[in-house]
């Protein structure tokens, strides 16, 4: 009898969610600024408030987030990354990130800046890009 297949994971990766940002939902640590983008991107499509608010810099988090419910992600696409690794202290990474909202389609094109603190990745901020 065949295993299930089962769906890849909402950043686009071709790993079930829990291989892949589950792992860092569930309290691993994500390695890369690329892997945490990838895994906040999937927080908002599963409106995982909590891992969201958790792995945004203290200086920049707002009190809460509030899900618009019209609006449903669909898609993340990495541009470009920057610095990030094992030996660097900020990183940032270039996304374009597709939605529907209430049927209309749209995207959110930006370079989110992280930086490593206690030895974890957080978002900072981003910029909008055009």
């Amino acid at each position: 009898m065949a295993r299930p297949t089962l769906p890849t994971c909402p950043c686009g990766l071709p790993e079930p969610y829990e291989n892949c940002c589950g792992r860092y939902h569930s309290g691993a640590a994500a390695p890369t600024p690329e892997a945490l983008m990838r895994s906040r991107y999937t927080a908002f499509t599963r409106k995982d408030a909590a891992y969201l608010l958790r792995t945004w810099h203290p200086d920049t988090r707002p009190p809460a987030i509030d899900f618009d419910p019209a609006l449903s992600w669909t898609g993340l696409e990495i541009l470009e990354t920057t610095d990030g690794s094992a030996f660097h202290q900020g990183g940032t990474v270039t996304f374009r990130a597709r939605y529907r909202d209430g049927g209309r389609a749209g995207a959110l094109h930006e370079r989110s800046q992280f930086l490593r603190m206690a030895g974890a990745w957080v978002y900072v901020d981003g910029d909008f890009i055009e």
